[in-house]
């Protein structure tokens, strides 16, 4: 046991946002920290999620003892159930978090078989040879938690998401002084969020909110649509005591916000006055000065309740002229177009739209620790080695200077997906690679795995559109019965004989063709496509999907 090493192997989020996966292996046990997802870029066209490819789990299946996981957010558990598919572990989380995954379990219809175990701040467990202890710290979501995980060769401390506040609107502040004891006993390595490297200073606290949004809710004469993260309980909760403060009623619309406000009342974290909360059916029963609309869809998506009440197509949420819109969060890069459409349509609505943070107060604060607060971490528990971790490659490599700057870490290693980094009491040195990547997923299904070739394909559809030659062919003589069909979509032709011409060469395949080559349809369909892709891209420079049909009489 002694002769054996740690090896640190990130398998998602090192290089990207989100699929935040990392496995710790000890000889024969591996522990696996997070299992999240990441939402599509524009060019993986009609994707739903992207998840981190588990292969090396897979191959590894016998020594996985579970999954730990932070906290709640989809980039740190989305991922679960494609990875529970494939291996059914333990899952460890603390109560809030795991109530966010039985309901995605459950979804999948994958909860019965899942074994769902809960942790608690402040107390140790044990998995092979790892004793981990979760901490609580600050996010913008509740009931997260950092990991020091005690390995036989030191302390590896991974933050998870985390900002130091010290008033949190839930009562349970970040804990400092459990940090500070880790520095006192040692830490080997320490793995930090990178999300918000570039921000000097320190994140301000979620309550820092409070006094924007009172003047607003003061100065508001109409309806209040107040539109956050669902998963944003803290905003939720100073949300819903502000309306009761200025005698508003809350409505919840939409499934996100309305599914999250639940699980925090069932857990304590919201404990709205009896009467606060009406049905969304009852908003034409009040006056618009006494209505506060939680309503879901700060992001823009198409068929949120937001973006449904922004064009006047909602049952309950209707937008009068002199409302007030207020959005309470950041804009997730990628999503500025879909936001922008939504305010442009509130705007149509004669809406007041308030979605800027700072030029009179804030009215949304990050969930990540800015550069004091890395800093301060990092000085605090005193690693003997850093490794960056949850961001762009840009973002890891700032991370870097800033831990080299402290001058406490003895040596700072800049990890990405795949590498493994082997550790002992003395050193850390990156050993090797193993498989990672990503797998696309249609549909949200974890049947539906999308191959690279099919996202080509789409792409090249998209781009230069369908050829459809539709022959017939006679079975017994191998004839050909008529002339050629030939159909598009998405290809407008700028020579009004191209089709013509196309349809002609089809004809000339098919007569220069043998009788035993007619009656060979692959052989036939190869023949055309080749013919025809010649001719398009001579003839009009363009490289559409060309799919002969041979009819059967």
């Amino acid at each position: 046991m002694a002769l054996e090493k740690l090896q640190m192997i990130p398998l998602g989020g090192l290089g990207e946002f989100g699929m935040n996966c990392l496995a710790l292996r000890f000889g024969d046990d591996i522990l696996v920290i997070d299992a999240g997802l990441m939402f599509p870029e524009e060019e993986l066209l009609g994707v739903d999620i992207v998840v981190p490819d588990i292969s090396y789990l897979i191959e590894n299946r016998s020594m996985v003892r579970g999954i730990v996981l932070t906290h709640g957010h989809e980039d740190h558990i989305g991922g679960l159930p494609w990875i529970l598919s494939e291996l059914n572990v333990p899952v460890y989380g603390t109560e809030f978090t795991l109530a966010y995954v039985e309901g995605k379990l459950d979804e999948h219809r994958l909860l019965d078989d899942a074994e769902l175990i809960e942790i608690l701040p402040g107390k140790r467990f044990t998995l092979g040879p790892f004793s981990v202890m979760p901490i609580r710290v600050t996010h913008s979501l509740v009931d997260c938690v950092s990991l020091a995980i005690h390995t036989p060769v030191g302390i590896v401390l991974h933050t998870g998401d985390f900002k130091i506040d010290l008033s949190s609107p839930d009562g349970h502040p970040f804990d400092l002084q459990a940090f500070a004891d880790l520095g006192k006993q040692g830490v080997l390595a320490l793995l930090q969020d990178s999300t918000n490297v570039d921000r000097p200073g320190f994140t301000p606290g979620e309550k820092a909110v409070i006094p924007r949004l009172d003047d607003i809710f003061a100065a508001t004469k109409k309806k209040i649509f107040f539109s956050c993260f669902s998963s944003s309980i803290h905003r939720i909760k100073i949300a819903m005591e502000l309306a009761h403060k200025h005698g508003r009623k809350v409505a919840l619309v939409g499934r996100s916000i309305d599914n999250s406000t639940e699980i925090a009342q069932d857990l304590g974290y919201i404990d709205p006055p009896q009467g606060l909360i009406i049905h969304p059916g009852q908003i034409r029963d009040f006056a618009p000065d006494k209505l506060c609309i939680l309503i879901s869809g700060t992001q823009g998506e198409p068929m949120s309740a937001l973006s449904r009440a922004a064009v006047d197509n909602h049952k309950f949420a209707k937008i009068d002229p002199g409302d007030t819109v207020l959005l309470s969060s950041r804009i997730i890069p990628g999503n500025e177009k879909g936001i922008y459409r939504v305010i442009d349509h509130l705007e149509r609505r004669d809406a007041r739209v308030i979605h800027d943070d700072g030029t009179n107060g804030l009215i949304h604060v990050s969930g990540h620790g800015s550069q004091e607060e890395l800093r301060l971490m990092i000085n605090l528990v005193k690693p003997k080695f850093f490794i960056p971790v949850h961001g762009d490659y840009r973002h890891l490599k700032r991370h870097v200077e800033l831990a080299l700057s402290t001058g406490v870490p003895e040596k700072v290693i800049l990890l990405e997906d795949g590498d493994v980094l082997t550790l002992d009491k003395d050193s850390a040195q990156k050993t090797g690679k193993v498989t990672t990547g990503r797998v696309c997923i249609d549909n949200n299904s974890t049947a539906d795995v999308v191959e690279d070739t099919v996202i080509r394909d789409r792409k090249h559809l998209g781009e230069d559109g369908l050829f459809l030659p539709i022959i017939a062919i006679n079975k017994r003589t191998g004839a050909i019965e008529g002339q050629p069909e030939i159909t598009t979509r998405g290809f407008a032709a700028d020579d009004p004989d191209l089709l013509r011409n196309a349809r002609d060469i089809v004809v000339r395949t098919l007569e220069q063709s043998s009788e035993e080559e007619r009656r060979d349809y692959g052989v036939m369909k190869d023949k055309i496509r080749g013919d025809l892709k010649r001719f398009i891209q001579k003839n009009a420079n363009r490289r559409p999907l060309i799919m002969p049909i041979i009819l059967e009489l």
